[in-house]
């Protein structure tokens, strides 16, 4: 059984760690509270699993930890960063507000932010814009990192390229993380290392051939993630991937063309104002009839009742921030071990 921790003491604990290999106080705390939040609903893979990255990126200088992004163009609605390679969570988070601000005026508003270092769970963002009454809309590739393959072919050309979103609803926020590959490359790393096999084949061996092996992403030449949908309607998955790489890399004039070697992200944050179109009201509206319609309606065999995206993690994350949150198993050693290097007392479980 996983242990607990509390939720705060997390937060702490990994905000002092990032302070000491040199973030900035701001950018320390915003991104220990980016990583701790998936964990809290439950992406484990994009949670604290990814903080020995993120300290090794900033001991390294890969991240930086210090300066502010450079402003590349700027309209009223919209503007392009330069990140710099500083950390993603406070880029993200600072970008949102920023068009959050700007979407509460004119309804809509975007940041388009080249060269991010990793930006972490899209989910970890949503709530607190949609509890606003705004909606917040995440996107996300790496452009020096290749692992998922077109449909149809072998070879590995983009990432999973997630996509995440939410708004408001009156029983709370809807919130959705997606990549647009089947499973992931945390994911991947994570069955190898457990010596496990994906139930389906998600993915592809370095022949094109479907595989539940996660060996075959390791290989040389390697393999591949199938896009979302797979050997059947992995058409789908692999429009949608593409159509991330536009709105990242292609909107911020930073990409795969330039062939960049540092781990970042390319990423659009853009926010929508439902006052400022129908109306806040008339959105809740409608909201809160297809909220109604799902929770109404009649579960399949299984029995479980139908949720709304984001509804499991939502509740997930209340009763960690009462009881603790159940770290990952692989945690609380590597947890103690950068505590050790940094020469700190690691967090302890409760109980």
């Amino acid at each position: 059984m996983s242990q607990k921790y509390d939720v705060t003491a997390l937060r702490a604990f990994a905000a002092h760690l990032f302070q000491h290999v040199g973030l900035d106080a701001d950018k320390a705390r915003v991104t220990a509270d980016i990583l701790v939040e998936g964990d809290l609903l439950g992406h484990t893979t994009h949670g604290l699993a990814l903080m020995p990255l993120y300290l090794d990126a900033a001991s390294s200088g890969a991240m930086l930890g210090t300066g502010e992004p450079e402003v590349l163009a700027q309209t009223p609605v919209v503007e392009t960063w330069d990140g710099k390679y500083l950390p993603g969570p406070w880029l993200v988070m600072r970008a949102a507000e920023l068009a959050s601000k700007r979407a509460a005026e004119f309804g809509i508003s975007a940041v388009s932010i080249r060269r991010s270092c990793h930006i972490g769970c899209l989910a970890a963002y949503l709530q607190p814009f949609a509890e606003r009454g705004q909606m917040l809309i995440l996107a996300s590739s790496d452009p020096s990192v290749a692992s998922v393959a077109p449909f149809g072919g072998t070879k590995r050309i983009y990432t999973p390229n997630p996509l995440a979103a939410g708004w408001p609803s009156p029983g709370g926020p809807v919130m959705f993380d997606v990549s647009m590959s089947i499973t992931t490359n945390g994911m991947t790393g994570r069955m190898r290392a457990e010596g496990r096999q994906f139930d389906h084949p998600y993915l592809l061996d370095a022949d094109g051939v479907p595989s539940r092996d996660p060996n075959v992403f390791f290989t040389n030449p390697p393999g591949s993630l199938q896009p979302l949908g797979g050997s059947e309607a992995g058409h789908k998955g692999y429009a949608l991937g593409l159509w991330l790489e536009a709105l990242t890399s292609g909107l911020s004039g930073h990409g795969r063309a330039d062939a960049p070697t540092a781990w970042g992200a390319s990423v659009l944050v853009q926010v929508i104002d439902p006052a400022r179109f129908g109306g806040s009201d008339a959105f809740l509206r409608e909201a809160g009839w297809m909220e109604s319609a799902i929770h109404e309606n009649p579960p399949g065999p299984s029995g479980m009742p139908v949720r709304l995206p984001g509804e499991r993690g939502l509740a997930l994350r209340d009763i960690a921030l009462r009881e603790g949150v159940a770290l990952h198993p692989s945690l609380p050693a590597m947890l103690a071990e950068r505590a050790a290097k940094a020469g700190i007392a690691a967090p302890m479980p409760l109980g």
